[in-house]
């Protein structure tokens, strides 16, 4: 029995890939979702304590084997950077980055010999692919946690919301990085890898948008994108995106060596480099250690290395 604990399960192509994933009936799927139902263990990913009770009903549902996949896929855009968490962070940094950090560090320990870690970013993390979002200026945890210290932050909440976005994205390519040279996962040969699914409309991830933006993401995803995608190859289908996160998530695709960046360009998977910033040790181990500070953990020392043992 191969036991797969995900989040961002419920809708868009992340329930593609969880239809996909649940037809193989050697499959345990343990899906975190913000309501409960039969199906799904309740979190709210803007709430730190609702995470650690995600992750304690996670490993008292586990079995001696642990937790072969760990695939945090749930992500938010929000139409600026004004919101906050009631733990006074920044709700988009806190939902995409911080929430995920914290998952990582308190299933770690319960992650089996040789088991995957898989995160959804995005490629609009990498300011050479000018994707038209306000590309990341730095992965500064106390500035994305709160961007009203930022001396850089862009005066219109349209563009300072998207920033909140694409660097919370860079944070999850950075925190694949940090994990990759963490003594633990080398230990027991465990992958860690960033999975960027394109451009996907039509998706759950536009929900707290302003209603017209809403209707536009769908009509994109429903009328305009198969015209589109002839064009942009960047933009792919729910069920293309699905299915690629599904494949990396059961194992089907194999990361060629030394690659921990996956990239879904017209429906197909290639390997290429992140952003330039996303390959930055330092920046790995800052923000590796300022989140554990955020969350309420100790800072781990293990990564503190990093950029000496890095390839």
């Amino acid at each position: 029995m191969t036991t797969i604990v995900m989040t961002g399960g419920s809708a868009g192509f992340g329930a593609v890939a969880v239809d996909q994933l649940s037809r193989d009936s050697d499959m345990h799927l343990l899906i975190g979702a913000r309501t409960a139902s039969p199906d799904f263990i309740p979190v709210d990913l803007a709430c730190f304590d609702s995470v650690r009770g995600f992750a304690g009903a996670v490993q008292e549902r586990l079995d001696d084997t642990g937790i072969d996949v760990l695939a945090l896929n749930a992500g938010s855009i929000l139409p600026s950077d004004a919101m906050r968490t009631d733990d006074d962070i920044e709700a988009t940094f806190a939902v995409n980055h911080l929430a995920h950090y914290l998952l990582v560090r308190l299933l770690l320990p319960s992650l089996a010999e040789g088991s995957r870690i898989v995160i959804t970013t995005s490629g609009t993390h990498d300011p050479a692919l000018r994707t038209g979002l306000e590309a990341p200026r730095h992965a500064d945890a106390d500035l994305l946690a709160h961007p009203d210290r930022d001396p850089e932050r862009h005066p219109a909440p349209k563009r300072a919301g998207q920033h909140a976005y694409t660097a919370s994205k860079l944070c999850n390519v950075l925190t694949v990085r940090a994990l990759r040279v963490h003594p633990d996962i080398r230990a027991r040969h465990i992958t860690a890898l960033a999975y960027d699914p394109g451009q996907v409309f039509g998706t759950g991830l536009a929900r707290s948008l302003p209603r017209p933006r809403r209707i536009a993401w769908s009509i994109f995803g429903t009328v305009l994108g198969a015209p589109l995608r002839r064009f942009d190859r960047t933009m792919n289908t729910r069920v293309a995106a699905g299915t690629a996160l599904a494949s990396l998530v059961s194992g089907s695709t194999i990361l060629p060596p030394g690659r921990c960046y996956a990239a879904l360009r017209s429906g197909r998977l290639i390997f290429s480099d992140p952003s330039t910033l996303a390959r930055r040790d330092d920046v790995a181990r800052a923000l590796w250690n300022d989140s554990a500070r955020m969350v309420g953990l100790t800072v781990d020392q293990s990564v503190g290395t990093l950029g000496r043992r890095s390839r």
